[in-house]
């Protein structure tokens, strides 16, 4: 089994975003026994919270729930327990680089590599913008995550 863990600041926006995203394209491709994935953010701002409401909101219009979800914070277990940690932005990769043991780097990566042909390397932050910017958000998730699963498990097709 593959285990992914999604990081944003507080894990109230971009990571569950992610999640959410990701688990519906692994349980649409009958990989949910394959492959893992979970958010947390590098602050503890919001632990237990669900998602912001815009983004359960903008993720609901295209069919993903993340209502369910609840905010916690990257551990040091993470380091360990993740095959993958994806941040979504250079920010959070180089707070990882930091926190994470020297024999565990190799795990982290920028969530947005996985979409090279979007030419950004952050997906934004839109928690202190408009609408636009929780549907910007999507679009490089939708995007980044198709890209994610490809790289995982290739289409057979």
């Amino acid at each position: 089994m593959v285990k992914v863990l999604f990081v944003c600041t507080g894990n109230i926006c971009r990571s569950p975003t992610a999640e959410g995203v990701f688990r519906a394209l692994i349980e649409r491709r009958g990989l949910s026994g394959d492959i893992q994935t979970d958010s947390a953010g590098t602050h503890a701002y919001h632990v237990g919270e669900p998602p912001d409401s815009r983004s359960i909101a903008a993720a609901a219009r295209r069919g993903f729930d993340l209502a369910p979800l609840r905010a916690r914070v990257v551990d040091a277990e993470d380091f360990e327990r993740f095959d993958l940690i994806l941040a979504m932005d250079r920010g959070h990769l180089d707070l990882l680089r930091r926190r994470c043991p020297p024999e565990r780097v190799n795990r982290l990566r920028l969530f947005l590599s996985f979409a090279p042909g979007l030419g950004a390397h952050d997906v934004p932050d839109p928690y202190y913008g408009e609408q636009e910017a929780f549907e910007r958000v999507l679009d490089l998730i939708e995007t980044g995550a198709a890209g994610l699963l490809g790289h995982l498990v290739p289409d057979p097709r």
